[in-house]
């Protein structure tokens, strides 16, 4: 038992006890079982890790395969092309002097074709080559040609690859 002091000078007083049920392990304090939280099924919140990032299909070659028809898109608009969240979008426009989407007067982001090109380089330097911002920018300042001309290369190179694997599929 444990005694509690009597703050104005009184003998000290015996804690009354604990009920017994309180004591049992997976029981709250009126004896009852809590409720589980349910699973939550869906989305998951948070960052993606590196495993699911991996486990989806390439985003740059699904680009390759979408037609670019208008003049002007919407962030929201390239967010959903790259699978990203448009605050992501944002921070790599801050991050990255070769970003520069037109602002109307409301201030709403308007990405060219141009644009859409330059965050292709940018999301293969940092999502599938993994880089890091600082790395990323250090490869672009020092030679974006050479940068874009790689990447060229690796995306013709994986075009001859699906083709190749498709025409290994129908022998």
């Amino acid at each position: 038992m444990m005694q509690q002091l009597d703050l104005f000078g009184g003998e000290p007083q015996q804690a009354p006890a604990k009920p017994a049920s309180a004591a049992q392990p997976g029981k709250d304090k009126d004896g009852a079982v809590p409720a589980e939280p349910l699973p939550v099924k869906g989305k998951k919140r948070g960052r993606k890790s590196l495993k699911e990032l991996a486990g989806d299909p390439h985003v740059i070659q699904e680009l390759e395969k979408m037609t670019l028809d208008k003049q002007y898109y919407s962030i929201s608009e390239v967010a959903g092309m790259f699978r990203v969240n448009t605050s992501l979008v944002r921070y790599w426009e801050n991050e990255f002097d070769i970003l520069q989407p037109k602002k109307n007067r409301k201030g709403d982001r308007l990405f060219r074709q141009e644009d859409i090109q330059n965050l292709k380089l940018i999301y293969h330097l940092l999502r599938e080559r993994k880089y890091t911002i600082e790395g990323a920018k250090q490869k672009l300042r020092e030679d974006k040609r050479v940068a874009s001309r790689n990447f060229e290369m690796i995306k013709s190179l994986q075009k001859v690859r699906q083709f190749l694997t498709e025409l290994k599929d129908q022998l």
